[in-house]
């Protein structure tokens, strides 16, 4: 089943919610949803656009080579370093297990600290 972008955010938001130590507030413009992790931003979910219901997440370099040139609706990541950010809409292979994934690895990028020293 082929996520639509109001469920891809939605999830996404539930994922970044359910993490510990997160804060999530609108700091840039009303339209950027913005969540953090330690004040370090880990997700991104643009609210401006209705054709473009987007996640931007935080991701190793390599990896996010890879999913851009196997997914074609992830993207060099908007607003943020090209190198060390994609961002995600719907599409062809885009499933709540890929989110879920891309965020529990965006906030650990974020948050700097190695998974087995937190609470």
């Amino acid at each position: 089943m082929i996520l639509s972008g109001e469920q891809l955010q939605q999830h996404a938001r539930d994922i970044a919610a359910s993490l510990d130590d997160v804060t999530n507030g609108r700091p840039f413009t009303p339209h950027l949803d913005v969540w953090k992790v330690h004040d370090r931003v880990f997700l991104i979910v643009t609210d401006d656009d209705p054709d473009l219901q987007i996640v931007t997440l935080k991701v190793d370099p390599h990896r996010g080579d890879a999913l851009r040139r196997d997914f074609d609706t992830i993207t060099i990541g908007h607003y943020l370093d090209k190198q060390h950010w994609i961002s995600i809409g719907p599409g062809s292979g885009i499933t709540k297990q890929l989110i879920g994934d891309l965020v529990h690895d965006s906030y650990d990028l974020a948050d700097g600290r190695h998974r087995k020293q937190r609470p």
